[in-house]
């Protein structure tokens, strides 16, 4: 029997996590992961006890503003930020740990992962946010893009 890599198990659970999202534009997972372990989850979304984007609609669709532009409009958090946010709630150390997630990291994002401590950033699709690329690779963590098929298969 062959069972799915440790990324594609991970990445599989992410994506998962993303059908919880009430976003109107993109539904986004993420889970922070230390030695196999699954420390946190997050999808994209409005703070607890507000209403959601999909009873009150969405004021960035509204005024057509461009994917990766202008985030302070949105009512919503995104996935990384509830994950490090549930970790922080929790009491969990994500120190060191691998962020996997359906969506590469925006500016604020990255700013907020760097300052966590997260070693590596494992994503599936790509985001429109030349800043959050140049400042994630001067800092240092190490960024992956997630292909199925291409992290092999572990027994």
């Amino acid at each position: 029997m062959q069972r799915p890599s440790w990324d594609q198990y991970f990445m599989d659970i992410t994506r998962l996590v993303a059908t919880r999202s009430t976003c109107l534009r993109r539904q986004v997972g993420a889970i922070m992961v230390k030695e196999r372990n699954i420390l946190a989850t997050g999808y994209n979304g409005v703070p607890s006890g507000i209403s959601h984007c999909d009873a009150v609609g969405c004021l960035r669709e509204r005024l057509k503003v461009p994917s990766g532009e202008r985030h302070e409009l949105c009512r919503g958090l995104h996935a990384e930020q509830n994950s490090i946010i549930q970790a922080a709630r929790h009491g969990i150390n994500i120190d060191g740990s691998t962020l996997y997630c359906t969506t590469m990291p925006c500016i604020i994002c990255t700013k907020m992962l760097i300052n966590a401590g997260i070693k590596t950033v494992i994503y599936a699709e790509g985001y429109p946010d030349e800043s959050a690329r140049e400042m994630i690779s001067e800092s240092g963590i190490t960024v992956i893009h997630f292909t199925p098929g291409n992290d092999g298969l572990s027994s």
